[in-house]
């Protein structure tokens, strides 16, 4: 086979791998991401509830990743032991039966615990496709199929909003249920049925794969020790989980993570009331404003992979996306902005802080193998998520204290000190390049 020939046959097996694989993830990612946010537009319907106050939608809010941080690593470490298709099948079952069953919260104290539930119930879900897509896909392509997979968060708003926003002013009283129970129950039972397809529908393995020939395997599975190697020899031969937690690299990639989360829970909660209060009070066109940002970053992240994958370069992509997300953040939150200035800085802002989420992640499976990539992406994820506790704290707390502006500019400090973190940080040469 003469060298344009393998590599023409290099790209069509990572293609249909892609194909095969990254549609699924990305159908069961964006209902996993639905059911975690979609709390914020039942919020403008759960107002009107006695037992309900901005307090206790932050609080309730962030506790599901109390409980998302508590069961990550072990979760993680499962997966990886008895394989994706019946750990993600539990999973999706799992939270899609709790998000179903917010619809039944009538005090604080039962929102806090389903809440607090939901957050266990999805545990090791986002670390595990990460790890799950190392499995198939070397370090070169592994940017793009993140950037891929988490469009799914963009198109969760895209969509999501749209149907939540006509849910919320559609659904009141259909068989004596309120329309944001109606929301919590529409959008969390389709969960369950596409957990129920996982087994049937994934693959552990490449080696196990009936769908792939024998030159396909072989690829694949070359591809993947070459990568193993370059990582042994670039000083990354980490294979078990105790080799995660020692590593100063996991810590920083956690705090780095952390900020970035902060903005990306920062918009997907309180979006929905930015929009209300900026443009129009029918829920219905808050959906369909809401999916205006989610739009642009679903575009531009998968630009921005590609262009890393492309360069082999990964920390100024990460940096640069986390600063043009910082200042917009700043720039939507100023006084007497008109708001097409503030869709188009949320739209900025958004992308910028996606695009730096996916980029990310090539980072820490660059250094990363083994038992130690399963415990290490898990720990970076779970206390990068804690984020998720923060956000809407921070959010509700600037908010009541000062105003909506401060607390976007709170936003934006927590995803700036993220890209001077990676920016100052050292990743080794697989930050800039991979090979």
């Amino acid at each position: 086979m003469t060298p344009t020939d393998a590599e023409a046959f290099s790209a069509a097996t990572y293609r249909k791998v892609a194909w095969r694989l990254i549609p699924f993830l990305f159908a069961c990612y964006i209902l996993a991401y639905l059911d975690r946010v979609n709390v914020g537009f039942a919020k403008l319907g759960m107002k009107v509830e006695p037992w309900f106050s901005d307090a206790v939608f932050a609080t309730g809010s962030g506790i599901f990743f109390v409980g998302y941080f508590l069961f990550e690593v072990p979760g993680n470490i499962m997966l990886h032991r008895v394989g994706a298709r019946l750990w993600i099948a539990r999973i999706m079952i799992g939270w899609g039966l709790v998000s179903a069953g917010m619809a039944y919260c009538s005090s604080p104290t039962a929102f806090y615990t389903m809440r607090f539930i939901l957050g266990i119930a999805e545990a090791g879900f986002f670390p595990g496709i990460i790890l799950y897509l190392t499995y198939w896909f070397p370090r070169e392509h592994r940017a793009r199929m993140v950037a891929l997979f988490m469009t799914a968060i963009a198109l969760a708003g895209v969509f999501g909003s749209p149907l939540s926003g006509w849910l919320l002013e559609r659904a009141t009283n259909w068989y004596g249920l309120k329309a944001w129970q109606w929301l919590f129950i529409i959008e969390g039972l389709p969960s369950v049925l596409i957990g129920c397809s996982v087994p049937f529908l994934l693959t552990d393995r490449p080696a196990q794969a009936k769908w792939l020939t024998p030159e396909e395997k072989a690829l694949l599975h070359a591809r993947l020790e070459a990568d193993e190697q370059a990582k042994t020899g670039e000083g990354h031969a980490n294979h078990s989980a105790w080799d995660a937690f020692k590593s100063p690299q996991v810590w920083l990639c956690s705090l780095i993570y952390f900020g970035i989360v902060v903005g990306i829970y920062g918009a997907s909660f309180w979006l929905p009331q930015i929009v209300e209060n900026t443009f129009t009070k029918d829920k219905w066109l808050v959906g369909l404003y809401s999916a205006i940002p989610w739009s642009c970053a679903a575009i531009g992240m998968v630009l921005v992979c590609r262009h890393s994958d492309r360069t082999r370069e990964r920390r100024w992509h990460v940096g640069l996306s986390a600063l043009v997300a910082a200042v917009a953040f700043v720039v939507s939150g100023l006084p007497g902005m008109p708001p097409v200035a503030v869709m188009v800085a949320l739209a900025f802002a958004i992308t910028g802080v996606m695009a730096a989420a996916s980029c990310f992640w090539a980072l820490p499976t660059a250094i990363l193998s083994g038992t130690a990539a399963a415990a290490g992406i898990a720990l970076i994820n779970s206390l990068g998520n804690l984020a998720g506790y923060l956000s809407p704290e921070m959010v509700a707390y600037l908010k009541k204290h000062y105003d909506m502006s401060m607390a976007l500019n709170g936003i934006a400090a927590m995803v700036a000190l993220s890209a001077v973190a990676v920016l100052c940080g050292r990743f080794g040469p697989e930050s800039r390049k991979t090979t």
